[in-house]
């Protein structure tokens, strides 16, 4: 039997973990201590992430990496990305030579601006680095567990690692689709958070759809600029892990960041926003990193330096707002090579 192992007892990790399990597969769901996986395997439940999601037979917690991974042949890391290296450094002794791992994380790593799977090949031994891949999609959480239709993608220089992902992954409720741009797949993942922040903004401002359509399009643009930089294919960009994630969680009651870009255009301090949210909202730190690396890589960004200035230097959004609607007038898509 496939035995899979999930590093994360985050909404989306636990998701990930329920999902496999009514496939039937053997999961093993890591937490960080004893008295959390006790709680979870007693109660049969998330209950701080996913009350009332029921956890399938074939799937249990540990608090031991040993057991956790002990014959995996998969590994989900599943984890918010400012604990990914941390998380990575733990299970680099326990991980066999042909376990296939993937980060199923969307964000980068603050100070360096490093991808997921960039911090997976430092932290990991080289004979893991052929192994390694990413997930990453239109993938609201709640939606999964219920069974909703969905689809994702995943992505590895290893075609065959991405085709037997694809198999255990894919089910009739969850299709799955192969891609080679690694780099695309993570950034447009990682990226579309800082726009979903925006465009959060806009329906907090009370603005119309016309008004949040040309952000998210003008902030795919921004996303395209900053990942074709950055060694990633154009044509990812318009896939599911950037124009239809981007949609996703622009538009959804469920996204975190759309609703701290909300409470922001309502007068509310970020770290009141943060502090009060049970998840992480990626896009807050994202936005850091992003503006930091299209800096490093002479990219324009204005919408994301937008974003950042609402968020970090406490600009009026309305003000920001006329900013950005009197800059020079350019050709629709400046600075992508398509």
């Amino acid at each position: 039997m496939t035995k899979v192992a999930v590093i994360g007892t985050t909404s989306w990790g636990t998701t990930l973990a329920v999902m496999l399990a009514r496939k039937g597969l053997d999961v093993s769901l890591w937490a960080r201590t004893e008295n959390e996986s006790a709680k979870l395997n007693q109660e049969r439940q998330n209950q701080r992430f996913l009350p009332e999601t029921v956890f399938p037979k074939s799937m249990n917690a540990t608090h031991s990496l040993e057991e956790a991974l002990y014959m995996a042949n998969m590994i989900l890391i599943a984890v918010p990305s400012g604990r990914f290296r941390e998380n990575a450094s733990l299970i680099s002794p326990h991980l066999k030579t042909d376990c296939m791992i993937l980060s199923a994380t969307k964000g980068l790593e603050t100070q360096s601006c490093k991808r997921m799977t960039e911090i997976l090949e430092e932290e990991l031994h080289p004979n893991s680095h052929s192994s390694i891949g990413v997930l990453s999609g239109p993938n609201l959480a709640k939606e999964i567990v219920q069974g909703m239709p969905a689809s994702t993608v995943i992505a590895s220089q290893n075609e065959n690692l991405s085709y037997e992902a694809q198999r255990i992954l894919n089910s009739d409720t969850f299709r799955v689709y192969t891609n080679t741009d690694v780099v695309g797949v993570e950034l447009g993942g990682a990226l579309k958070n800082i726009i979903a922040v925006g465009s959060g903004i806009s329906d907090g401002l009370g603005y119309g759809n016309n008004s949040k359509a040309a952000f998210m399009t003008r902030g795919l643009v921004e996303i395209t600029r900053l990942g074709v930089a950055s060694g990633a294919k154009p044509l990812t960009f318009a896939g599911l892990t950037g124009l239809g994630d981007l949609i996703a969680t622009c538009y959804s009651q469920l996204s975190r960041n759309r609703y701290v870009g909300e409470q922001l255009a309502k007068g509310n301090q970020l770290k009141k926003i943060v502090s009060s949210m049970e998840n992480v909202a990626e896009g807050v730190n994202t936005t850091i990193s992003a503006i930091t690396l299209a800096s490093r890589l002479g990219v324009d960004t204005p919408l994301m330096s937008a974003v950042g200035d609402i968020m970090f230097q406490g600009a009026n959004p309305s003000h920001v707002v006329s900013r950005l609607m009197n800059r020079i007038t350019q050709e629709e898509w400046f600075g992508v090579t398509l």
